[in-house]
């Protein structure tokens, strides 16, 4: 134990060098999308039930790099968009298992091989699942309005490199950060502590049966794309067949009680059913597909192969101060936000407190900001994530109107509360 604990160090440092250069690349590349590609032209491109709205919807989705929490609401913006069903569902199941950064990040942890193949699973994954709830899921309301809000690229946003370089960190990194935390610990905790060849000599970690465990464990779970693959590198390089990793990252990151909670919300038990079985049986499609085609061998290699040199050490730092900066942020918006859930006079007169319920992350925040900024009586809107109470300060409230904006943003409302402190119900309050 304590030689495991002095290699815990050693392995940390070790991924961060791995995995800081394609992220930041990664994260940027997305930003430039995100300022340079017009949403309207994207949504009017879904609307049709048919399979070259699910292929569209499923190319969108591969290089977007949002996490299962956060696909939902923007995926919800795509519905209430005139998006499909077939279009919502493909871009629900291809987005949260891949995205630029998660792309170059297991290009440099497990090499380009298995990189390009979670891409291509990842894609058709999701255009099967779109073609099957366009075919076995009910049709009425297609024709929805093109009423409604996403996050993918909103008017009034700062503009080229600097708009693109501040999205990608306070909206993107922001988003994961906590898991890409949590994920590089874990991975780093599993190199230390789990011999070379554990996996190797485990009968129940090979074939089929390995992956219906890996399957078990990955579905309830919420799991980050990006922040996934030093962990999946770390059981690769244990032993376990590259096959049943790829299970863990395509249906870790698609499913979590979350996301299945979403879904079944906002697109019914049908198309759940849908959602949930074509990730299941493509994830373990692929999983035996990839043993048979390719061996673990370039991926073994891949896994701890590159040098620390200088480009890897400044974006290591890098992003161990953006890490840094974010949890700075979070504290200090914190504080306006707890002193108004205890009423400790940060509110003024005519403000509003929300009850908003579905809050998991920092891009969660994000998007009920702007679509309450979005509205002219609102001057700020102060999320917390810790209470899931939100702020509102201006005047001359239409509370319908503010309970909509925010389901429009794929969240919900359970309460108001006036600055007198009483709380109720969202459609009770004129």
């Amino acid at each position: 134990m304590l030689d495991a604990l002095s290699r815990f160090p050693a392995a940390l440092w070790q991924i961060l060098l791995e995995l800081s250069p394609s992220l930041l690349l990664g994260l940027f590349i997305a930003g430039l999308v995100h300022v340079y590609v017009p949403a309207a032209a994207i949504h009017k491109r879904l609307s049709r039930p048919d399979l070259a709205s699910t292929v569209r919807a499923s190319v969108l989705g591969v290089p977007l790099p949002l996490c299962s929490c956060g696909v939902i609401p923007t995926a919800l913006g795509l519905r209430k968009a005139g998006a499909s069903k077939g279009a919502t569902t493909s871009f629900m199941i291809s987005t949260p298992q891949t995205g630029v950064d998660s792309i170059l990040v297991s290009a440099a942890f497990l090499g380009w091989p298995f990189a390009i193949f979670k891409v291509v699973a990842a894609f058709v994954t999701g255009v099967i699942g779109g073609v099957l709830v366009n075919r076995f899921a009910s049709r009425r309301a297609e024709g929805a309005s093109a009423q409604g809000s996403t996050t993918l690229n909103a008017p009034g946003q700062d503009r080229g490199v600097l708009g693109a370089v501040r999205y990608a960190i306070f909206d993107l990194l922001a988003a994961i950060d906590l898991w890409l935390i949590a994920g590089v610990l874990v991975a780093a905790a599993i190199t230390a502590l789990v011999p070379g060849d554990f996996f190797a000599g485990q009968t129940w970690s090979q074939g089929l049966v390995g992956m219906l465990v890996v399957l078990a464990i990955s579905l309830p779970l919420y799991v980050c794309t990006t922040a996934s693959v030093p962990i999946a590198a770390s059981l690769i390089a244990a032993g376990m067949p590259a096959g049943s990793a790829l299970v863990f990252l395509m249906a870790g990151p698609a499913t979590n009680v979350a996301t299945i909670g979403a879904v079944y919300r906002t697109l019914g038990g049908v198309v759940l059913g849908l959602y949930l079985g074509t990730v299941v049986v493509m994830s373990l499609g692929f999983g035996l597909l990839f043993d048979q085609v390719l061996t673990a061998a370039p991926v073994l290699h891949a896994a701890h192969a590159h040098a620390s040199g200088w480009l890897g050490t400044l974006s290591a730092l890098v992003l161990l101060a953006l890490l840094a900066l974010l949890q700075w942020q979070r504290r200090q918006a914190g504080r306006p936000a707890a002193a108004a859930a205890t009423g400790a006079g940060g509110e003024a007169a005519g403000d509003l407190v929300l009850h908003v319920q579905g809050m998991s992350c920092q891009h969660c925040i994000g998007s009920v900001k702007r679509s309450l900024e979005a509205m002219d009586t609102v001057a700020e809107a102060v999320p917390d994530l810790a209470t899931g109470r939100v702020r509102i300060v201006g005047g001359g409230f239409a509370v319908p109107t503010l309970v909509r904006a925010i389901e429009d943003a794929g969240f919900s409302v359970s309460g108001v509360e006036k600055t007198q402190g009483r709380v109720d119900a969202p459609g009770s309050l004129d």
